[in-house]
């Protein structure tokens, strides 16, 4: 693991894009693909600002959801909705709708997650576990990521790619989301937090070794980066 600490949430974008960058242009050269997952919330906002001022083939990007709510695209709650208002609409990069795989609207969550597992199969080409270039991370105020929550009990889940959930505490109840066979068999994970509302969580996690659920992602034979502001990580020169 990789704590990186930079001056302000201007640095951690420009970290954060920095990284980007350079896994995209080894994964394209590599694969002619770069395959990536992303996350809502603050992440939106980050990669809305600094992608439009990397170098990258972005019609080589295929955009997957770590995890997503089953919602209309239209509604406040889409994630790929709030994509396609900071990154597609704006035009700032060249990212087309259909290179984002969507979740299938109209259907249970159940539904839906056989059918993002099937997307994802097809995409990859393979029965086995996929290997995601890059997932990009959320963390919540509970310490949860994607849409696994503390105590819940897909915290467990080792079979399913993508797993269903209707009781979130967190709403929209309803929703799919990788779960940790998936997102522990990446290439890269990263986390990237700014501002001092999200350095109590940090402590928790990379100080006090809480066993949260942003704590529980370890690729096997990945990399993890944490990217955080000096009022995130206060306290993450104490480890």
């Amino acid at each position: 693991m990789s704590i990186i600490v930079v001056e302000n949430k201007d640095e951690v974008i420009s970290k954060l894009c920095e990284l980007i960058e350079e896994v995209a242009e080894k994964s394209i050269q590599t694969n002619g693909i770069f395959s990536v997952g992303v996350s809502g919330g603050s992440l939106a906002e980050f990669l809305s600002k600094g992608l439009p001022s990397i170098k990258s083939d972005f019609t080589k990007w295929r955009i997957f959801f770590c995890d997503e709510r089953l919602v209309p695209v239209d509604d406040a709650e889409s994630t790929f909705g709030l994509y396609k208002r900071t990154l597609i609409d704006s035009g700032a990069v060249n990212l087309k709708p259909e290179q984002f795989v969507q979740i299938k609207q109209g259907v249970s969550a159940d539904e839906a997650a056989t059918d993002y597992v099937e997307q994802i199969s097809s995409y990859f080409k393979t029965s086995e576990v996929p290997i995601f270039d890059m997932l990009l991370l959320g963390m919540g105020p509970d310490g949860h990521t994607c849409s696994l929550f503390p105590g819940h009990k897909l915290l467990t889940e080792e079979h399913k790619w993508v797993a269903s959930i209707t009781d979130s505490p967190k709403p929209p109840p309803c929703r799919i989301t990788l779960t940790y066979p998936v997102i522990n068999n990446a290439r890269f994970c990263i986390f990237a937090a700014a501002g001092a509302g999200k350095a109590a969580m940090i402590k928790r996690i990379l100080v006090d070794k809480e066993d949260l659920p942003a704590a529980r992602v370890k690729p096997t034979t990945g990399k993890l980066y944490w990217i955080v502001d000096k009022e995130a990580g206060l306290y993450v020169n104490k480890i």
